[in-house]
């Protein structure tokens, strides 16, 4: 049988990242044969008994896998590009499965996407009807003026739609720009671009840091983790 190094075991499985698992193997969390091992230690899937503190890891037939990424400006939310710009799949290139991204950010706008194998929270999270608040901290040129933040909170349309109501807060201000918190329930294609030029603002950058009770946390431009089984139960929870 094939041997496998044992970081990509541990990723195939959806536990954690390769480098993740190199990190708990030096620390001795993770064990082969209940025995400590060094990092690239090589085993054979079904004859080696791996662990993680004291928990055997095992691959899961169609197991769903969820994931958090900081999507960096400049990447459009597909999974390949006619003009050949830079696209999600490029940041989640180690990611044991094949995984889509749930809604979308635009290129010029950065922050927390979530990616999945599973079609139905996909769908539950993607469809606006089921109003899964959206947060996102906005920096705009400039100070606001109060009756244009007020309109940003009053009954708008974009396209021709009107749109589900929007909350939006400052958050501080300094000299040459102020920051905002705009909280969403529905996300239309640019919404917060597009309320922004009706109301003459203009956006410095977008970040979005929070889709429902999951937060971004420390989580680095380009970088990616495994939700923890709390993030991943409450997306199942959507369905």
């Amino acid at each position: 049988m094939e041997e496998i190094r044992l970081n990509k075991y541990i990723s195939d499985c959806g536990l954690m990242s390769r480098r993740a698992a190199e990190k708990e193997t030096e620390c001795g969390n993770i064990k082969v044969n209940g025995e400590r091992v060094e990092v690239g230690r090589k085993i054979i899937p079904g004859v080696d008994k791996v662990t993680y503190k004291g928990k055997e890891v095992k691959r899961e037939t169609e197991r769903k896998i969820y994931v958090m990424l900081y999507k960096p400006r400049g990447y459009v939310t597909t999974m390949s590009d006619e003009q050949g710009r830079k696209c999600i799949p490029e940041l989640v290139a180690d990611v044991p499965a094949r995984v889509y991204p749930c809604g979308r950010l635009d290129m010029d706008s950065e922050g927390l996407l979530l990616l999945t194998n599973d079609g139905e929270v996909a769908q539950k999270l993607m469809h606006p009807r089921n109003h899964v608040e959206k947060i996102y901290h906005v920096k705009i040129k400039g100070e606001i003026e109060p009756q244009k933040l007020k309109a940003l909170n009053s009954p708008m349309q974009i396209d021709g739609v009107d749109i589900a109501p929007v909350k939006v807060t400052i958050i501080s201000r300094k000299e040459g720009e102020t920051a905002l918190k705009f909280v969403l329930t529905e996300g239309r294609n640019r919404q917060i671009r597009k309320m922004c030029e009706q109301c003459e603002l203009e956006i410095k950058r977008l970040k979005r840091i929070a889709i429902g009770e999951i937060n971004i946390g420390m989580l680095t431009p380009g970088k990616w983790k495994y939700l923890n089984h709390n993030e991943s139960e409450y997306l199942k929870s959507l369905v």
